[in-house]
């Protein structure tokens, strides 16, 4: 843990080599440490988000989060570029990977990192959390309530996004799952087809379902925050990133 941290807004290259913000905490000295990439919610590059931020730079990781809707509002408001991303259809998969990336590659540029990356969301991020665990170099993903890994979006859902059951088979990072019994998406029934299909390709996992928990138990900022449940979370989440980005 460390009480004292330097944050601040640095640009990045992200997919396509664009420059985008991201928002960085540090914790200060010199010891060598991993890194972790929260990858926000659909709401935005916000104030909740640059406080998990925060967070993991208390517990000790160089860590930060990338602007996925710089390119759509750069310099707006979280929630005004949340809503023209919204209004594209969302992130693109393509995208979010390579903005990913090119966060993956900052953190491991900084001095005193050991080069063992996490990455971790929420909601739509943590769908796009077990599709970086899929796709890129990290040592660990946490997928927080994350909607459409599986299963099928409703009609008239805004987002163009399409579920990992076919990505799921080449999963290379070891995945912490964290859910409410009381939410729809992911609903029990989803969670449990995720587990089948890790199961069955021998996939390394951990998942915990919080009953009376909801969407979105985590956020301080809502009625949906569960106290119980988020405290909890945060125990399992940091004993998984000390297992897996340590050394």
């Amino acid at each position: 843990m460390s009480d004292s941290m330097t944050t601040t807004t640095v640009t990045i290259a992200g997919h396509g080599n664009d420059e985008i913000d991201a928002y960085l905490a540090r914790p200060e000295g010199a010891q060598s440490r991993g890194g972790v990439v929260v990858i926000h919610h659909m709401p935005g590059y916000d104030r909740a988000t640059k406080e998990i931020v925060r967070r993991f730079a208390e517990l000790g990781y160089d860590a930060i989060c990338p602007n996925l809707h710089h390119r759509e509002a750069p310099g707006a408001a979280p929630d005004d570029a949340a809503a023209a991303a919204r209004a594209a259809g969302g992130v693109p998969d393509e995208r979010l990977l390579g903005d990913v990336a090119g966060a993956i590659a900052h953190l491991r540029a900084l001095p005193g990192s050991n080069g063992r990356i996490g990455v971790i969301g929420h909601c739509s991020g943590g769908r796009q959390a077990v599709l970086v665990g899929c796709q890129l170099d990290v040592a660990a993903a946490v997928d927080c309530y994350g909607a459409f890994v599986t299963g099928t979006p409703p009609e008239g859902f805004p987002l163009k996004v399409t579920n990992l059951v076919d990505q799921l088979p080449a999963l290379r990072a070891p995945l912490l799952g964290l859910f409410g019994a009381e939410d729809k998406f992911p609903g029990p029934e989803q969670v449990a087809e995720l587990e089948q299909i890790l199961t069955e390709h021998g996939k390394d996992f951990a998942f915990h379902t919080y009953e009376g928990a909801g969407h979105a138990f985590f956020a301080v900022d809502r009625p949906s925050y569960n106290v119980a449940a988020a405290n909890d979370g945060w125990e399992r989440i940091a004993a998984f990133f000390g297992t897996h980005l340590e050394g």
